[in-house]
């Protein structure tokens, strides 16, 4: 498609795909096929070698699965997107790419339970060692900083403390010390901040979130400059195999069409729940960038468009005040997944990130005491007046 949008709204809808070239079927094709046919032997060989563009293998490429990574890379402002079948598989694959035995890898003092489970099996297996920094400060960074050290990766906001990271500061930092930057931007999503704008080399995404929006699908994205994304396309997204099914490419292109309208209200919905939730009593504290007296403001206004659709807090109590308040809601789900247009609560330290070890979580300021709260698209009196009965039982 030669049209180019200058607002996301529209890019959101029309990107990465031109239905005269699918027989003028306006929503794209699912082209639900393992293998694709050659007219000879001689341009099997050469599309295997590379000389001639086509589809060999779905595995390799398909052409649903190409209109989402078109519709990724044009969204996150990148040269190419990749799709996988996963958010860790996109992870895994990035990170694998990036690194070899013996390097080093300085992440957000904070991250996804699984993210850290990946990253110390990595230490195990090839000796690749991961720092948690808190990088808010430049010299705590400095300070970690090694000659083996490759790749910086982030979250921000972190999962499930939701401190944002100011990516200007860290990006300027990685440059010096030709590291890859990294970042997870599942919680933003592109319509909310975008970090190769600022200078990542690549996104993360676990696409099951807001991307697709509505609970029905797994899969994840990825998305940077083209050498680099090529680079990782032929070897660790091939050879590994983490690749993306077409009906779950589709489904992730149909739930793209709505994300604009879907962030505004999980935003709009977040702050409010944040307003209640600040006032009771039984609530110690809470994390929401978007919060007005949250410490991170200032940077979360600099590179997000809105606070976005989750938030953590904290209650008056350990683990079982926190169980019997998960125990008490009468229609809010208790879900370990975020994103979907239904509102999904979960508990942390026992569930996403009970893999990390007990001393590490609560280094990461994940306790007993803490709630992530997604914040759904139903009205937010609603979801109100259910954590609000919840807690005051």
């Amino acid at each position: 498609m030669s049209k180019k949008f200058k607002h996301m709204e529209t890019e959101m809808i029309h990107e990465g795909y031109d239905s005269k070239e699918m027989l003028g079927s306006l929503t794209p094709p699912i082209f639900q096929t393992s293998t694709f046919t050659f007219d000879t032997a001689e341009q099997g060989a050469a599309r295997f070698a590379g000389e001639e563009e086509g589809y060999v293998y779905s595995r390799i490429g398909n052409p649903t699965v190409q209109v989402l990574e078109k519709k990724l890379a044009a969204l996150e402002k990148a040269e190419k997107g990749l799709a996988f079948a996963s958010g860790m598989a996109a992870i895994s694959a990035v990170l694998i790419a990036l690194t070899k035995a013996n390097d080093h890898i300085i992440c957000s003092s904070g991250l996804y339970g699984c993210t850290f489970g990946l990253l110390s099996m990595m230490d195990e297996k090839y000796n690749i060692q991961t720092d948690y920094v808190d990088m808010s400060n430049v010299k705590n960074i400095e300070a970690k900083i090694k000659p083996e050290t490759k790749v910086f990766y982030i979250e921000t906001p972190i999962n499930p403390t939701m401190e944002v990271i100011d990516l200007e500061l860290v990006i300027h930092l990685a440059r010096k010390h030709n590291a890859f930057v990294v970042v997870d931007n599942t919680f933003s999503t592109p319509y909310l901040q975008r970090p190769i704008e600022l200078g990542a080399d690549v996104v993360v995404h676990s696409a099951t979130k807001y991307l697709s929006g509505h609970g029905d699908v797994i899969a994840g994205l990825a998305a940077g400059k083209k050498e680099l994304m090529e680079q990782i396309a032929a070897t660790t997204q091939k050879d590994i195999g983490g690749v993306l099914s077409p009906f779950d490419a589709w489904l992730v292109i149909r739930g793209l069409k709505t994300l604009p309208l879907r962030m505004d209200r999980h935003s709009d919905n977040a702050l409010q729940i944040t307003e209640k939730l600040k006032q009771h009593p039984k609530v110690k504290q809470v994390f929401y960038p978007g919060d007005p007296d949250a410490a991170g403001y200032s940077v979360m206004r600099k590179q997000m468009k809105s606070g976005g659709g989750t938030l953590s807090f904290e209650i008056d109590g350990e683990k079982e005040e926190a169980q019997g308040f998960l125990n008490n809601l009468q229609f809010i789900s208790i879900a370990v997944s975020l994103g979907d247009t239904e509102t999904l609560i979960q508990h942390p330290a026992t569930m996403t990130h009970a893999v990390i070890p007990d001393k590490r979580r609560r280094e990461m300021g994940i306790t007993d005491s803490l709630i992530r709260l997604s914040v759904g698209i139903e009205a937010w009196q609603d979801i109100w007046e259910d954590l609000e009965q919840a807690l005051d039982r």
